[in-house]
């Protein structure tokens, strides 16, 4: 029998005057395609796509109301401008010709400068300083914060005159709004100490601009007992600001820059367990974020009182997702993993490590070459995939799919590869939600699968194509002496029964601080270490990590039994001691210990054979070159159409 609908999520729901087809709200976010602060066609075509998947509303972000919120490279929306008006109208035309309701969320950043470079002083409501600078920003005059106002309602009213149905007031995120809102950083004493009047002013010099068109409020629970914005404060503040100056809607998420966009660490929605309280809060539609990744999830807080529920990185993982759950399709919606790596990195524009269908501008799909072994041959059959990772999946999955028949052969007993082993640590089980995925769908489309098996030279003669996926191996780093060492490969599978018998960890890292050194450390304080220590090479400690996983990783280990011991090595070791140097002064220095795990690098691994005349072989992922998973699934992919293309 097919799969029954979900009922509550796929339901209609009216927003003043809008009716949304659904529930399901894409949440604010942005791709960086725009120039010159004006979206591009890339972006149009972004939204456009994401609109066509099925989601009620869509509401852009990314776009700024003053000059002192822009950045040097422009790739935020200066919404301003009227002479960017046709370029944000493709946008809202992309959004609407999908069937989505369009609003455009407005922001004035205010003392955050996102960590980049500014041409302007940072402002707030009075000078102090955000954790997140090093310096105070400027206190705004009265006439300062009266401009403000004029140009939140100068940008609703460009945005609606372009065609979107109607704004978001962003009033979170530590941003401007949300610092006139915090008891902790609004200590003015003139009108505006009155946290809401801002907020109130903004909201009703919009309403006589675009009448009775929808403006809602996005408002966030800041961390932390004394944030200034808490839950409490918002359950005092929006009852107030909803009898002052009526709105559409609230949107409420939690964090600030740099926490908001939750890593895989957060596995369930913060504000879960917080939906019924603040039902009881607002008369207004509640419309609850951050963190919503399952039908479950979204149907409990339906139930629990919200009435709208939003989502941004799982349109961006798979922009059907809202037709493939409204069709009670949930297994086959591409995951997204909680990874923050390509769409947090913007270079040039946002992407998605398992979605290779996010395309910089002027692209097709992600860039993907893979290896070609052999010349081109002319055989046509069967196809055998030696590996089943990301990369190997992905490419029979996109063969499958095709039509073509294909075989899987992985010498390992589980599928899943390096992203198996990467979710096996502390804190990082998102990456199996893709491992599950690309396993299921692959079980679907009837792909024989051979695991724990090794395919001979005379077997692999009978195939027509070849794709090597069988990814990399770690090396060992020699350090002489008697001390227990491990790689990091070897620790992951195993720390949950050495740490008990080893309960002083040192971890050396590579210098390149990415995750295998910083899972050695989680996963060695997970299982219960009494102490751990990272030492690199390098010049500090998660360096690699962008800074959304960085500042909740340190958050993470706030009060850990961890010391990093950064601008060393190991040389040597003896019984319960390794014998460090510094790589600067060469000082030597000892450090007791039970067990040492090292960060080796990866290299990459193919198997031995000679392909048969006509036979085409290609390599893909970590066995052409390790690098992320992003990589391998879209050369994984890219390997599969090569394929499949041949055969036509």
């Amino acid at each position: 029998m097919p799969p029954s609908p979900a009922r509550a999520l796929a339901a209609p729901f009216t927003l003043g005057d809008l009716t949304l087809r659904n529930r399901l709200v894409a949440t604010a976010h942005a791709t960086a395609a725009v120039a010159d602060g004006a979206p591009t066609e890339a972006d149009a075509a972004y939204w456009r796509r994401l609109a066509r998947g099925g989601a009620g509303m869509v509401i852009t972000g990314g776009t700024v109301v003053a000059p002192e919120s822009t950045l040097p490279l422009r790739y935020l929306t200066e919404a301003w401008r009227p002479e960017i008006t046709d370029a944000v109208r493709h946008r809202a035309e992309a959004i609407t010709d999908g069937g989505a309701v369009a609003v455009a969320q407005l922001v004035h950043l205010g003392r955050e400068t996102l960590g980049a470079g500014t041409y302007y002083s940072p402002v707030s409501a009075a000078a102090v300083r955000s954790p997140r600078e090093a310096t105070a920003p400027h206190p705004m005059s009265t006439e300062e914060v009266h401009r403000v106002v004029e140009a939140f309602r100068v940008s609703a009213a460009n945005s609606v005159r372009a065609g979107f149905h109607g704004v978001e007031l962003h009033a979170g995120h530590g941003y401007l709004l949300a610092q006139f809102l915090s008891r902790v950083n609004n200590t003015r004493d003139d009108e505006y100490g009155d946290r809401i009047a801002l907020l109130a002013q903004v909201i009703d010099a919009i309403r006589q601009e675009i009448g009775q068109l929808p403006i809602g409020v996005r408002v966030s629970v800041e961390p932390g007992d004394n944030s200034g914005l808490g839950l409490d404060d918002l359950v005092e503040l929006l009852p107030r600001l909803s009898a002052a100056s009526p709105f559409t809607y609230v949107n409420v998420t939690t964090g600030v820059r740099n926490t908001y966009v939750p890593g895989m660490a957060t596995t369930r929605p913060p504000l879960l367990e917080s939906v019924a309280r603040l039902r009881a809060t607002v008369a207004v539609p509640l419309l609850i974020s951050q963190g919503f990744r399952s039908v479950a999830d979204i149907e409990r807080a339906l139930e629990s009182g919200a009435d709208l529920v939003g989502l941004a990185r799982p349109f961006i993982a798979d922009p059907d997702f809202a037709h493939k759950v409204i069709a009670g399709d949930e297994r086959s919606v591409r995951p997204c993993t909680g990874c923050n790596e390509g769409c947090r990195t913007f270079e040039p524009t946002g992407s998605c490590s398992v979605n290779p269908a996010l395309a910089p501008p002027g692209a097709a799909s992600r860039p993907a070459a893979p290896l070609l072994l052999t010349p081109a041959g002319t055989r046509t059959g069967v196809v055998a995939v030696l590996g089943a990772g990301p990369a190997g999946m992905e490419c029979a999955l996109t063969l499958a799919r095709s039509g073509a028949q294909v075989v899987v052969y992985d010498s390992a007993g589980e599928v899943g590869g390096q992203a198996r082993l990467s979710a096996l640590a502390a804190h990082r089980s998102g990456w199996q939600k893709l491992v599950d995925h690309q396993r299921d769908q692959l079980a679907d489309l009837g792909v024989r699968m051979l695991l724990g098996t090794t395919a001979t030279s005379a077997e692999l003669a009978e195939y027509a194509q070849i794709v090597l996926a069988t990814g990399a191996r770690e090396t060992v780093v020699p350090v002489p002496g008697e001390l227990p060492t491990l790689t990091s490969t070897d620790f992951l599978t195993r720390y949950a029964d050495l740490v008990p018998g080893t309960p002083r960890v040192a971890v050396l890292d590579d210098g390149f601080g990415w995750w295998q050194g910083i899972s050695a450390v989680e996963s060695a304080l997970a299982a219960g270490a009494r102490e751990v220590t990272l030492i690199t090479p390098g010049n500090g400690f998660a360096t690699g990590l962008s800074p959304e996983n960085r500042t909740q990783l340190m958050n993470r280990l706030a009060g850990a039994s961890l010391r990093v011991l950064a601008l060393n090595t190991v040389t040597a070791t003896t019984a319960g001691t390794l014998h460090l140097r510094g790589v600067l002064d060469g000082h030597e220095t000892r450090l007791a210990t039970d067990i040492l795990v090292t960060v080796g690098e990866r290299r990459a691994h193919r198997p031995d054979f000679t392909a048969t005349a006509a036979q085409t072989v290609r390599s893909v992922g970590d066995c052409v070159v390790p690098r992320r998973i992003a990589h391998a699934v879209a050369e994984g992919r890219a390997a599969g159409e090569a394929v499949a293309a041949g055969a036509r």
